[in-house]
């Protein structure tokens, strides 16, 4: 057989060797013959006939793709344009005729979606023609088979050349399959979603600056499979509240993961498409102050948290991410502040109110300030919101019945978030904010919070430096350089032992805050000591201050104490006194420390 003979080739039995040859009259020849030997196969109801007819078909389409891909110059790649061109278009003759057969067509449908994906992504003339042929396949098909169907040609990895074009039309075409679908809608969702956001955690850790339009395009497509589920829920009687729940986490989700894209510029792209997620989560039934406390994401998942949905669920992994961001948009997009408006302001003072919504709205901050995956831009956007949070209102009575302890845990991951944006945010004006917002909900209440901070601190800060060799450390500090935790640090423990709203911390209440203030201080007391450090972290008048301000005054009270206690005799004075000594201990040890250094000046 003649390699350059199209007419010698028979369906099937065409040479892979020849499908990457520019040369249009072979590559369309072999689809054509390829194409008349389906048909005639579907005809005889030869069946094997008609498998092998579809894969060269399909090889055919995956040939001049990988050639187009493969094109460097510029002559080559035109060439392959042309032949993808007329090789769609050769399809599209064959689906659309009359006389085409609908057997053919089906069979066809699960082998060209990726091909013709692939060729309609490499130039744009193919674009229009490719989506054509998606949509006939889409209109024309089993609509529950074609979801499977483009599921499948979406799990392939983003790399391919491309790749963002080829994944546009496959979403476009899944969106209009979903809007298709008539029954057991809630299950062909939790089919299509997992692969469309897989996609979409690609876009984000794969597209470059130069691929922000392709971003831009991906995040469109996935919008319109959010607007193919809202129709879903409209055209049902009652909303179905599995699908709402699903619409809702995959707003959020997406949310969050257009959040993540480091390309500053496209804030602007992106917050139309943020704004039309938003309007899902009010179509969904999720409210301001739902979504500022996390609530609404918690009920949403646990609404299709069942045994046999754990993928499925697994999927938005960012919802509680996307719930804190979805309010940070406000700050960052001018339409969203304006959609938002008095309803947002209302939800944010019913939360200043209420000390319980207060702290959930706070603690769904830490999930976006402790996450390396959002830049820094919208980190500090986070801390604006954390600001307005922390905002002192008329609080109302606090039930006895509510334990706080049970925000224990999440209080102090998200004091910690606080914390890794205050040391590690690359401007001064950020981490002065931060730090800011830290003492805001450590006052907020101070018998716990700020006792795990200090904790905190102590364990990290004082330890890190501590571990770093003394000429390492000194190279900063010989150019009178603190080291950036150090006027935090000595901030915080002002806010234990001199509180803001005045005098001394209450003991023996405070005893064990108090206990990790004075701690923190003698370990930086300690640290400016030791050799080229000496005398860098605390000057004259600090030392004075700490002196005379803080640990003096503290004195006669704690020893005022311990001695009421010691008459006493009870056991409830024994429990305070044995609470104070160490708060006496380390309190003279303090002082003896500063008196010491205060020699040296």
């Amino acid at each position: 057989m003649a390699t350059g003979d199209p007419s010698a080739a028979a369906a099937g039995d065409v040479s892979p060797d020849t499908f990457f040859s520019p040369a249009p009259t072979l590559s369309t020849g072999s689809l054509h013959e390829a194409l008349a030997a389906l048909s005639q196969a579907f005809e005889s109801g030869d069946i094997a006939a008609s498998d092998d007819a579809a894969a060269a078909v399909s090889g055919v389409l995956d040939a001049a793709a990988a050639d187009g891909g493969d094109a460097d110059d510029a002559p080559r790649s035109d060439a392959a344009a042309r032949v993808s061109e007329e090789l769609l278009r050769e399809v599209h003759a064959f689906l659309s005729s009359p006389s085409s057969n609908q057997m053919a067509i089906e069979a066809l449908s699960l082998v060209l979606l990726k091909p013709v994906a692939k060729l309609g992504a490499l130039v744009g003339s193919c674009s229009d023609i490719a989506a054509t042929i998606i949509k006939f396949f889409v209109t024309n098909c089993s609509p529950r088979d074609m979801l499977s169907i483009f599921c499948e040609a979406l799990d392939i990895p983003m790399e391919l050349p491309d790749g963002p074009a080829y994944f546009v039309l496959l979403l476009n075409g899944l969106a209009e399959v979903l809007a298709l679908i008539q029954r057991r809608h809630i299950e062909q969702v939790k089919v299509a979603l997992p692969a469309v956001l897989k996609v979409m955690h690609a876009t984000v850790s794969e597209c470059d600056e130069e691929h922000g339009k392709a971003s831009v395009d991906i995040f469109n497509a996935s919008l319109g499979i959010g607007n193919a589920i809202q129709k879903m829920c409209k055209a049902m009687v009652n909303k179905n509240k599995d699908l709402c729940a699903a619409l809702g986490l995959y707003s959020l989700q997406n949310i969050a993961l257009i959040s993540q894209t480091r390309q500053r510029d496209l804030i602007s792209a992106c917050g139309s498409i943020v704004l039309q997620y938003f309007q899902f989560l009010k179509f969904c039934g999720f409210t301001y102050v739902g979504i500022l406390t996390g609530n609404d994401a918690t009920a949403a998942t646990a609404k299709l948290s069942k045994e046999d949905d754990a993928d499925f669920v697994e999927s938005f992994s960012f919802a509680m991410d996307g719930a804190t961001l979805s309010v940070v948009w406000t700050y960052m997009y001018d339409d969203m502040s304006n959609y938002a408006g008095e309803e947002l302001e209302l939800a944010l003072k019913e939360i200043q109110e209420n000390q319980m919504k207060k702290w959930e709205a706070i603690n769904t901050l830490r999930y976006v300030l402790s996450s390396v995956r959002y830049p820094w831009v919208v980190k500090s956007h986070c801390i604006d919101l954390l600001l307005t949070l922390t905002v002192q209102n008329h609080i109302e009575e606090i039930n006895d019945d509510v334990d706080f302890t049970s925000y224990a845990p999440r209080t102090f991951a998200t004091l910690k978030a606080i914390e890794s944006v205050m040391m590690g945010a690359p401007e001064a004006l950020m981490r002065k904010k931060a730090f800011g917002s830290l003492k805001k909900a450590s006052v907020l209440r101070e018998d716990f919070f700020a006792t795990a901070i200090f904790l905190d601190l102590v364990r990290e800060e004082v330890l890190r430096e501590s571990r770093q060799p003394d000429k390492d450390c000194a190279d900063g500090l010989n150019h009178g350089k603190s080291p950036p935790w150090a006027s935090h640090a000595l901030d915080l423990v002002e806010l234990i032992l001199r509180p803001p709203e005045g005098g001394p911390p209450c003991l023996p209440d405070q005893s064990e805050q108090v206990l990790s203030a004075l701690n923190l201080l003698r370990f930086i007391l300690i640290i400016d000591s030791k050799g080229s450090r000496l005398g860098k972290l605390l000057c004259k008048e600090a030392l004075q201050k700490v002196h005379s301000e803080w640990l003096i005054p503290l004195r006669p009270i704690v020893a005022g104490i311990q001695s009421e206690s010691e008459k006493d005799g009870s056991e409830i004075a024994d429990q305070i006194s044995c609470s104070l000594n160490p708060v006496q201990l380390v309190l003279y040890r303090c002082i003896e420390l500063v008196e010491e250094k205060m020699k040296n000046f």
